[in-house]
Order: structure tokens, then sequence, then C-alpha cells
């Protein structure tokens, strides 16, 4: 996942001007001072928003230099140095909260999906985050999951239909739902049905669903259901229909990572990452000045 710079660049304007206002009151103390400084992680953890840094400081002053010492989803230990950064020393002190604030959320995010990541090693099952996000920070925080060594759910409402209990309840239910969506949707579009109950899921396969989302159902039960649901689905297949169907847990809570992904499901989804991990605790430090 790449962050392009014409998406990017109006959000850093943005957080910019935020914490500037009508500009850096201590700026006069450090008028024509040209200073180096670092980045350094204060916690173990996994990196992320280092490709915001040197884009940032460019808005505050072109002549910034960035060099960074750690990409982003690579693991870091408390005391690394990250990064190095030179320029005139209004710009660093300017840009540097919002450029740790950034680097330090994502970083939390990218630390907390790894953790997760690293639980279903070896299963072949992913996971996936939700669109449970940040306004304004969407395509950054899903990045980070990326950084993390997840994969990225629906980025909005356009990329692809979920049918949630609130399209099934006034939608009709689940064949009249799909039927819609699938008449009115561009070919490439994916109908994924998030299904509540056994009976939710064989209707949503049989209706042509590419994909369930199998809620809040325990282990136990998903050992028996998923078989089922891949039989309809290759007797969907048989008919002339998509034999394809991914199968995804969402509800799932951390300790039982491991059980689920000896169900058979392809995906496990989680807000966990986004919604409830800490920052990673990160620091600038000033070298001695320069000129």
């Amino acid at each position: 996942m790449t962050l392009p710079a014409a998406l990017i660049e109006p959000l850093l304007r943005a957080w910019l001007a935020e914490d500037l206002g009508r500009g850096d009151l201590t700026a006069p103390a450090l008028a024509g001072r040209l200073v180096r400084g670092a980045w350094f992680a204060k916690a173990e953890g996994v990196f992320c928003g280092g490709v915001l840094v040197e884009p940032l400081f460019r808005l505050l002053d072109p002549a910034v230099a960035v060099r960074l010492l750690v990409a982003d989803g690579e693991p870091v230990q408390a005391g690394q140095r990250l990064l190095h950064l030179e320029g005139q020393a209004a710009a660093l002190v300017a840009g540097e909260r919002t450029a740790l604030n950034l680097a330090m959320r994502l970083s939390g995010i990218a630390t907390a999906t790894a953790a997760l990541v690293a639980q279903l090693a070896g299963t072949g099952v992913r996971l996936a985050d939700t669109r449970k996000t940040t306004p304004g920070l969407r395509v950054l925080e899903k990045y980070a999951v990326r950084c993390g060594g997840g994969v990225n759910h629906r980025l909005g409402l356009d990329d692809a239909a979920m049918l949630k209990e609130n399209h099934l309840a006034w939608g009709g239910g689940v064949a009249p739902a799909v039927a819609a969506v699938r008449a009115g949707a561009p070919w490439p579009a994916r109908v994924i049905v998030e299904a509540e109950t056994e009976s939710e899921a064989q209707a949503a396969v049989r209706a042509g669903a590419d994909a369930v989302l199998l809620d809040e159902f325990t282990p136990e039960a998903l050992i028996t259901l998923v078989p089922r649901l891949r039989t309809l689905a290759a007797e969907r297949a048989a008919a002339g229909g998509s034999g394809s169907l991914v199968l995804e847990a969402s509800g799932v809570r951390p300790e039982q990572l491991s059980a689920y992904a000896a169900t058979g499901i392809d995906l496990i989804s989680s807000s966990a990452p986004i919604t409830r991990s800490p920052w990673l605790d990160l620091s600038m430090r000033f070298e001695p000045v320069l000129v």
C-alpha cells in the first residue's frame, strides 16, 4: 500500500496549520540556526510513519534533509535511532510535534497488528482491519495495519458492498438485498454478507455472495459450519455460479485467534489494532548547532 502525495499533502498541510496557527511564537529564538536532530524509539515495537517525515518538514522548509535509518514495518528496540534530520531549527521545531504524533500513532497500530499476525503465523489465515478508523486518518491507519503485516478490508463504502444486519432487515432479507446490489454495482465489485446465524450464512452463499462475514460465531460452531458453506459454494459452482467464497470471522478476542484459525476460515477481521492500540513512544533529540 502506497501513500500518494496528492492524497497525503493536503492532510499534512491541514495538520500543520492546526498546530502552527498564525505562527510558532518561539521561532525568533531560533532564527538562522542550522541544526541536526535525530529520532529515537523509547520502547520496543514496529516503526511506521517514516514516509511522512520528509514531506511534512519540506512543507515547512524545502531545504530540510531527512535520512531514514529504519523503514516502515521494521521492528525497533528501545533506544534505537530511527532517522536523522538537518535544517533550520525553526522548521524542525515547528514540525516536531505533528510528525512525532503521527508516527507514534501509526507505530502503535503497526505494533499491535504485528502481535496479532504473529499468532496466525503458519496457519494461512490473514488478519484484516475494519472501517472503525479515525475520521481523517483512515488511509494512514490502514497503511499502518499493512506495515504490521495485516491486510486491508474495505477502505470505504465504494470498495465493496457489505450487507449488514440493517441492510438485511430493511432490504427484505438476504436474497433480495444481494440481488439489488448485484444489479446496481460495477461488475468487479464484491458482495459480502455479514451473517449472525447459520441460516443467514447459508442463504448468503446460495444468493451468490462472494464472501460471508461470520460474526460472533464460536470456534466450535465454525468447525461444522465452514465445511457446509464450502459444500454450498461447490454446489453453486456446479449449477453455473461462482465457486469462489471467502469466509471471514469477526468478533474474535485476541486470545482466541489460534482456535479460529483452525476452523478453515480465510480471514479474521479485527478493529483492535486501530481502536485499542497504545502509541509507541518516540522522541526527537537535537544535536549541537551547526551554524
